[in-house]
């Protein structure tokens, strides 16, 4: 992977910590018992960047993937050279919730694409994994980087993202509030439409 594209990820990784909510604080020991767990499993990944990256998607794809880093300045260190062409990041201590990712080729040309304002590559399907989950976005507006009264905020956990197929969108709700317990399709109507694929822990 170009140290460009690494850069440009990690601008990825900057929108959506700018876009991150809140949560309300918890009252319940339980939740809070649950959150504390998560928190001390989040420090330990990111004391362990290869163990965080790798939790991001299947160990059959993990294990043999390319684990980078990048830091504030936007440079890049491979941690790791894979040998099946997926990439692997460890999550960002700079967002809010768990966010480690692995993708393939196409994946990052379609996110470099994103973020120039330009079209996706025609027919470059590709694949994200998010297993550890993911941050708040607008659901319509592929650069809001906050909540509005109208953007459609929408928070989902882990999933799989499918990118640069419109084929694949069909059939799948679209609107402003969908329910991201099932595949959706994010900021429809854009060049950069793609299907949210929830998953259950643990997939």
């Amino acid at each position: 992977m170009t140290s460009n594209v690494a850069r440009i990820l990690l601008l990825a990784g900057a929108v959506i910590a700018a876009s991150g909510c809140s949560k309300p604080a918890e009252t319940n020991s339980a939740t809070d018992t649950a959150a504390s767990n998560e928190g001390n499993a989040v420090a330990a990944n990111n004391a362990n960047p290869t163990a965080s990256a790798q939790s991001a998607a299947p160990s059959s794809i993990s294990s043999q993937a390319s684990i980078i880093t990048v830091d504030a300045s936007g440079a890049m260190q491979t941690i790791r050279k894979g040998t099946n062409g997926w990439t692997c990041m460890p999550d960002s201590p700079a967002t809010p919730g768990p966010d480690p990712m692995c993708f393939d080729a196409n994946a990052g040309k379609w996110v470099e694409a994103w973020l120039g304002h330009k079209p996706p590559p025609p027919n470059a399907v590709g694949l994200m994994y998010m297993l550890e989950g993911g941050t708040d976005a607008s659901n319509t507006d592929p650069y809001a980087t906050k909540p509005t009264a109208d953007n459609d905020w929408v928070k989902t956990g882990p999933h799989i993202m499918v990118v640069g197929s419109k084929d694949i969108l069909a059939g799948h709700p679209s609107g402003g509030a969908p329910d991201t317990k099932v595949p959706y399709v994010m900021w429809a109507g854009t060049p950069y439409a793609h299907l949210m694929v929830p998953v259950n822990d643990g997939t």
